[in-house]
């Protein structure tokens, strides 16, 4: 997390997912654990999981994390609850230990498949609109303050749309309560072995369809179902935010999930929500044996085993190209004659161009799909590009790759291998440009990410060697440990 917020300013988690609905939380679980399952759990609406139990150790636990790194979090309500006071002690909690650091209240999880999933006979976006209201009415009977950190409609936009919630007139009957609109949208899926209803997906035949910046899976053919919400978002003076995302829902594809490739589309997936005023997107996280994880711990409380995949890169390349400026503008270029392959984005700040990011799709050992890409500096004014320019790489030798990439010289290894911290010494090649015809001329690799800064120095970030600040809150009496601090981020997580 603290490489994340040293890039960015700071991270947002969402902890909550398909079992948030009906989770429990227990001043105590017998055995002292923090967390666990209520298997003979009655008075719950039928749901597809057993119902999660936890105690507000593990809201401790991420009050904790927030003393120590800057990030924030979503936190989902049990929304499909019958008893209203154990639905609402989830919303006291997470206000009164988290405090500052909650970012909202998530109402409802992929609410458009209550239906197909068994929860209620019938369920449409009216009723969702209604049930929602209900819980705003809970929440003020019960004098609970952050009505206004509510976050919905959470639509899996598997049965309805978006605009299917905001033509109940959601938006503008909710509006002081709601904190964002939100969206949950995954490119295909890996369902099959869970749900029945789910036919099978070849992912050696799908590959090339992630690999291609106009492709069947790309980011730029994902957001297009939405533009009309992010703008119809900002009218109405919200964010929409994409909650949960990744390559392929139920945890995705081996071979396409854990694979290179799937760093650069997730790199070209967060720049068109960007393009296209998406607020922020969340990258999901799942279990052990999920292929799309963007970091897996060890299975034992060791401090080397991690797993860092693709996803974990996409976030620090992503967060380094967008930068901490919260001002920053980004402009899809249709570079290349608006080739699928080789897309480029530009990143302004205050109206003028900062950054450049250019993605190579192309597995290609010869060299001969590397690109010699040249740019000038200060086109529609006098265009006087300057001495030079910097770059950092995002590398690996072919889309298929799993694990050992590198970012700016540095690599989190092999799978299963890393300890959470960037390995080798940051590498920041320096490019001369040619002040005679005022040409920069960037090599970016086939495949590779180049990320160019165009202003002064690229920042530089080390390998982790400065110290994160302490701080610790404990409920009294508890033995508080952060051994879970990563399983806390998969609550009800498991079936994606």
């Amino acid at each position: 997390m603290d490489n994340l917020a040293r890039r960015s300013g700071r991270v947002n988690i969402r902890v909550g997912g398909n079992t948030q609905d009906t989770a429990v939380l227990l001043d105590r679980i017998p055995g002292g654990n923090v967390l666990g399952w209520n298997t003979t759990a009655t008075g719950f609406r039928q749901t597809r999981a057993t119902p999660l139990i936890y105690t507000p150790d593990i809201l401790y636990m991420m009050a904790n994390i927030s003393a120590r790194v800057n990030v924030h979090w979503f936190v989902g309500v049990p929304f499909l609850l019958n008893d209203t006071a154990t639905k609402l002690a989830t919303v006291q909690w997470s206000q009164e230990i988290l405090g500052d650091h909650l970012m909202g209240l998530q109402v409802g999880n992929e609410v458009d498949l209550y239906q197909r999933h068994g929860q209620y006979t019938t369920y449409g976006p009216s009723d969702y609109y209604n049930a929602f209201g209900a819980f705003v009415d809970d929440m003020e009977a019960a004098n609970l303050p952050g009505t206004n950190l509510l976050v919905g409609p959470n639509i899996a936009y598997a049965y309805w749309t978006a605009e299917d919630v905001w033509n109940t007139g959601f938006v503008s009957k909710y509006n002081k309560d709601l904190a964002y609109l939100s969206v949950e949208k995954y490119p295909t899926h890996n369902c099959a072995a869970l749900f029945k209803h789910h036919s099978g997906v070849d992912p050696q035949t799908i590959f090339p369809d992630f690999l291609s910046h106009t492709g069947k899976f790309s980011g730029n053919n994902l957001v297009q179902k939405f533009i009309n919400s992010t703008q119809f978002a900002v009218a109405n003076g919200k964010r929409l935010v994409m909650m949960e995302t990744n390559t392929a829902s139920c945890g995705g594809f081996p071979g396409i999930s854990d694979a290179f490739g799937a760093a650069l589309w997730g790199i070209d997936y967060a720049f068109q929500m960007a393009v296209n005023n998406f607020g922020f997107a969340m990258v999901h996280i799942g279990g052990q044996s999920v292929s799309y994880n963007p970091f897996t711990p060890p299975p034992s409380s060791a401090s080397n085993g991690w797993n860092i995949g693709p996803m974990y890169y996409t976030a620090l390349v992503a967060a380094e190209s967008i930068g901490p400026s919260n001002i920053t503008q980004v402009i899809d270029l249709g570079a290349n004659g608006g080739n699928e392959y080789t897309p480029a984005y530009a990143f302004y700040e205050n109206g003028n161009p900062v950054r450049l990011g250019i993605i190579n799709y192309v597995t290609d050992t010869t060299g001969a799909s590397d690109l010699q890409v040249q740019i000038a500096i200060g086109i529609g004014q006098s265009i006087q590009s300057p001495p030079s320019v910097q770059v950092k790489y995002l590398l690996a030798d072919s889309v298929s790759q799993k694990g050992n990439f590198m970012w700016a010289g540095q690599t989190f290894g092999d799978n299963f291998t890393s300890d959470g911290r960037p390995a080798g010494d940051e590498k920041i090649v320096t490019i001369a440009c040619d002040r005679t015809t005022n040409l920069c001329t960037i090599p970016v690799p086939a495949p590779s990410y180049a990320l160019v800064f165009l202003t002064g120095t690229a920042p530089t970030y080390g390998n982790f060697s400065h110290a994160i600040s302490s701080g610790m809150r404990a409920m009294p009496g508890s033995a508080l440990i952060l051994a879970l601090s990563i399983t806390l981020l998969v609550l009800g997580s498991v079936l994606g």
